[in-house]
C-alpha cells in the first residue's frame, strides 16, 4: 500500500532546475564541452587561498558565526560599497550567495525592448498601476540571461516608478565588473532599494557560496526581518568562505578587471560561432558572460535543439525556455579557457550550421 503523506504542491510545481536536465545531457555524451552554466574558468585569487589554507585548524572556522556575517568582512563591504559603488546609506548582510530568496508567489516576467534586451519601462509602469500592486520588482544588471546593460539612467526611471507604486525595487549586481567596451556599471540607492552582490564570478568563488545584500539602514525593522530569513535557512555562509572573501577584497578588483577583459576574445569567437543564425539574431554580452540567440522559427523547441548539439555536436548551451525566452540560446563565454573555447566555438557553429542547413540530421 503506497504512502498517503503528500509531496509539496509547491516543490511539484517548480520546474525541475535547468542545469540539472543540462548535467544530466552531459553525462550521456561523450567529451562535451560546456556553453553552458554561469561560471568563470579562473579560481580566486592565490594570496587569498594561501591565507586561509591553514584557517581549518581554528575553531571558530567550525562554529557558528554571527547570522550577519563576520564584522570585519561586513566593515570591508561598506567600505567597498561606499568607494565602488557610490552606496552610501547602506547596511549589510552576508549570504550563503545570491540566491536566499524566499516565499515569493505569482511571478511575472516583463518583455524587454528586442534591439535593447532592456527592460520595456511602459510595461512596468502599466504593471505598476495595476491592483494589486506588486510588492517587488527585480532586475539583473548586466543582466542573465541576455548579458544586456541597463544604464543609470533607465535604471533611475525604472526606481522612480517602483517608488510612487510603493513596491521593492531589487538590483542584482552579480556581474558588476563584467563590463565591455567602455560601458560602465552603476549603482542607486534609496529607502525602497535593495542591492545584491556576489563573490561567485568576480572571484571564482562559485562553490564557496558568499553574497551579500546592500540594504537601506534607514529602514526601521528591515533587518530584523531579514535576521528571522537568515537564522532560518542557512543560520550563516560558510565561516572559511567568509575569511576567503575578506581576503579576496584585499587582492582587490584591479584582479577582477584584469580577468574580465580576456573574455572579450571568446566573446568574439561565439559570436562569429552563433554567426549561421544571423547577425540580426545574436544580441547582448555588453555585460555579464552571456550572449542570447534567437532560433529560427522552424525550430520552436529550444530544449530539442539543445539536445541535439549536444548529441551530435558535443556542444553544450542553454535553452531559453529556461528563462522566459522560448526559441533562443543561452550561450555563456566566461567558464572556458582561450583554448577550450576556441573548440567549442567551432563545434557550435558547425552544429549551427548543419541546422540551417540540413535540419537536426542524427
Amino acid at each position: 500500500m503506497g504512502s498517503k503523506a503528500k509531496l509539496s504542491k509547491r516543490a511539484l510545481e517548480t520546474d525541475t532546475p535547468v542545469m540539472v536536465q543540462i548535467q544530466k545531457l552531459m553525462r550521456g555524451a561523450k567529451d562535451a564541452i560546456s556553453l553552458a552554466q554561469g561560471v568563470v574558468y579562473w579560481q580566486p585569487p592565490e594570496q587569498a587561498l594561501e591565507k586561509v589554507q591553514g584557517l581549518v585548524w581554528e575553531p571558530s572556522i567550525s562554529k557558528y558565526g554571527a547570522d550577519e556575517g563576520l564584522p570585519e568582512l561586513r566593515q570591508a563591504l561598506i567600505e567597498k560599497l561606499q568607494r565602488e559603488n557610490n552606496l552610501n546609506k547602506v547596511a549589510v548582510m552576508i549570504t550563503a550567495g545570491a540566491n536566499q530568496m524566499t516565499g515569493i508567489t505569482d511571478i511575472l516576467v516583463g518583455p524587454t525592448d528586442s534591439k535593447t534586451l532592456q527592460p520595456d519601462i511602459e510595461w512596468l509602469e502599466r504593471t505598476l498601476s495595476q491592483d494589486p500592486v506588486p510588492k517587488l520588482v527585480t532586475v539583473v544588471n548586466p543582466g542573465n540571461p541576455s548579458g544586456a546593460y541597463i544604464p543609470k539612467p533607465l535604471l533611475l526611471k525604472m526606481s522612480d516608478l517602483c517608488k510612487r507604486a510603493g513596491a521593492w525595487f531589487v538590483v542584482d549586481n552579480t556581474y558588476e565588473y563584467f563590463m565591455y567596451d567602455g560601458l560602465k556599471h552603476s549603482c542607486i540607492e534609496d529607502d525602497h532599494i535593495v542591492n545584491i552582490f556576489s563573490f561567485s564570478k568576480a572571484y571564482g568563488m562559485m562553490g564557496w557560496r558568499v553574497g551579500y545584500i546592500a540594504y537601506p539602514e534607514a529602514v526601521d525593522g528591515f533587518a530584523a526581518q531579514l535576521l528571522k530569513i537568515q537564522d532560518n535557512i542557512p543560520i550563516c555562509a560558510s565561516i572559511i568562505s567568509q575569511r576567503l572573501a575578506l581576503h579576496s577584497l584585499e587582492v582587490g578588483p584591479e584582479w577582477v578587471q584584469e580577468r574580465v577583459q580576456n573574455l572579450i576574445k571568446n566573446r568574439e569567437m561565439l559570436v562569429q560561432a552563433l554567426a549561421p543564425l544571423g547577425e540580426e539574431n545574436v544580441k547582448g554580452g555588453e555585460g555579464a558572460i552571456y550572449l542570447w540567440a534567437k532560433l529560427p522559427e522552424e525550430f520552436p523547441d529550444d530544449y530539442e535543439v539543445v539536445r541535439w548539439l549536444v548529441k551530435k555536436h558535443h556542444v553544450v548551451v542553454i535553452p531559453g525556455s529556461a528563462s522566459g525566452g522560448p526559441g533562443y540560446l543561452r550561450v555563456s563565454f566566461g567558464g572556458l579557457k582561450e583554448a577550450d573555447c576556441e573548440v567549442a566555438a567551432y563545434r557550435l557553429k558547425k552544429g549551427l550550421e548543419e541546422l540551417m542547413k540540413d535540419g537536426m540530421v542524427e
